[in-house]
């Protein structure tokens, strides 16, 4: 390497040492920052690695100082995220079922790595891998990218959506056709991962699962004025797209039992009110729209929860619990 060369570099390599390989407990010596820059071919002294340190702090990069022994060591302190941070994100990348086991660890690797070599190292080491059950479509990454574009861009995609025979092969809706949709946002929700789009020609917002879309392209044309207006509005239609939702609202009046105070607060927020009407139960009113998957959700916690009010709802709650015994006995 050239001196000349090897002289504008030498800070780019000081600050990507120090971040990698240093932190209070591991300061490296001023000696052994010589070494490794003459390894590279760089030149540097101690008299030059202090006037370079000083240069970096300069510049708001704030490398440390600490005696060790009878030697200067350095090292880099202030991260952009802390461990806990970091053990944090992790552990959401690992329980995100539409990132692929390969995406994962890649994922994990680079997390890890924000916190330097030695704390890299430590969160790695104290992992515990508990979601095995990952998606394998590795496009997912490409399809946020080109979604994005798009919801930036206020402009249309094309793609094709599958589901999964019982041979875990592709069987494409619409007999392979395109959809086209307007981009409103992505969602996250329930391990997955959901493009909530509007479609002019139905006028709907419809959302599709990111690891289900094959094929995602971005068309040059504009989204309408009604997709646009959904971006400020889009929190009550996730409501009605996601979850227990989907059906007609109402005011339901739940009665539950002490161990699932947590679960209703869980479900509806920490701010639901609730009254005590027994040592060992609780009453609250939520607003729901009632569907399918929110009777399956009360229907969970059969012998725990009960519906007491409106009539009509306590009247479709015993159908459902007859329903659902014929089907046991049949």
């Amino acid at each position: 390497m050239a001196k000349e060369n090897s002289q504008k570099i030498k800070l780019l390599k000081l600050i990507e040492m120090f971040r990698q390989e240093t932190d209070e407990q591991h300061p490296m010596l001023a000696t052994t920052v010589c070494r490794r820059l003459a390894e590279m071919e760089i030149s540097c002294d101690r008299r030059a690695l202090t006037k370079d340190i000083a240069t970096l702090n300069e510049f708001g990069y704030e490398v440390m100082s600490a005696m060790v022994g009878h030697e200067k060591a350095y090292y880099v302190e202030d991260r952009s995220f802390s461990v806990p941070e970091l053990k944090i994100l992790i552990d959401a990348v690992q329980a995100a079922s539409f990132i692929t086991e390969k995406k994962t660890a890649q994922q994990i690797d680079k997390l890890a790595d924000l916190g330097g070599g030695h704390r890299a190292a430590l969160l790695k080491s104290n992992m515990i891998y508990f979601n095995t059950l990952k998606h394998r479509n590795e496009s997912i990454f490409y399809n946020v990218d080109y979604l994005e574009a798009a919801i930036e861009k206020k402009v249309k995609v094309i793609f094709r959506y599958f589901d999964l025979n019982e041979n875990g092969e592709k069987v494409y809706r619409r007999d392979k056709h395109h959809y086209v949709v307007e981009p409103v946002a992505l969602v996250f929700n329930d391990e997955n991962y959901y493009l909530v789009a509007y479609s002019g020609k139905h006028d709907s917002v419809s959302h599709y699962r990111i690891d289900k879309m094959d094929g995602v392209e971005v068309i040059e044309d504009a989204v309408c004025d009604k997709a646009l207006e959904l971006r400020d509005s889009l929190r009550g239609y996730t409501e009605q797209l996601f979850g227990m939702y989907g059906g007609p609202q109402e005011s339901v009046t739940l009665q539950f039992n002490n161990d699932l105070i947590g679960v209703v607060f869980d479900k509806f927020g920490e701010d639901t009110k609730m009254i005590r009407v027994g040592e060992n139960a609780c009453v609250a009113t939520v607003k729901v729209q009632i569907s399918p998957a929110f009777w399956g959700w009360v229907l969970g916690f059969a012998g725990q929860m009960k519906i007491l009010s409106p009539e009509n709802a306590v009247s479709e709650y015993k159908t459902q619990i007859a329903t659902l015994a014929n089907t046991i006995q049949s």
